[in-house]
């Protein structure tokens, strides 16, 4: 999460519009856990993943329609073990993703990044609606 943060950070700095996407539920087997994030900017650009790349793309165009809106989406996406093994993947499995504007992280930003950069343990509750 530190890179993920740092990236992140860079990208605030330079002004960047950016959308989060947080893995928040997860069914059979999964490449990331419950809490993974993905961070990208509005030219498609990202920090993080939620997937190992194997729904990456369809996430990034929900980041930039969420940057572009300013609405949270919450997406899920599913393969079953058959279609796996066809398109590469050792498992299928199904993910649930929320995708929420940058905006909404902004006034909570400096205090979880000092919070990260410290060592301590954070939470952030976001209302899936």
């Amino acid at each position: 999460m530190k890179d993920v943060l740092q990236q992140t950070q860079t990208w605030h700095d330079a002004g960047q519009a950016m959308a989060v996407a947080t893995v928040v539920d997860t069914w059979g087997s999964a490449p990331r856990p419950v809490g993974s994030k993905l961070v990208a900017t509005a030219d498609g650009r990202f920090a993080g993943s939620v997937s190992a790349g194997c729904v990456e793309g369809a996430v990034l165009e929900q980041c930039e329609k969420a940057i572009r809106t300013g609405q949270a989406a919450l997406l899920t996406y599913g393969v079953a073990d058959e279609e796996a093994w066809e398109v590469g993947l050792a498992c299928g499995g199904t993910i649930r993703v929320w995708v929420e504007p940058f905006s909404v992280w902004q006034p909570i930003f400096p205090a979880l990044a000092e919070g990260l950069h410290a060592n301590r343990s954070l939470a952030v509750v976001s209302p899936l609606r």
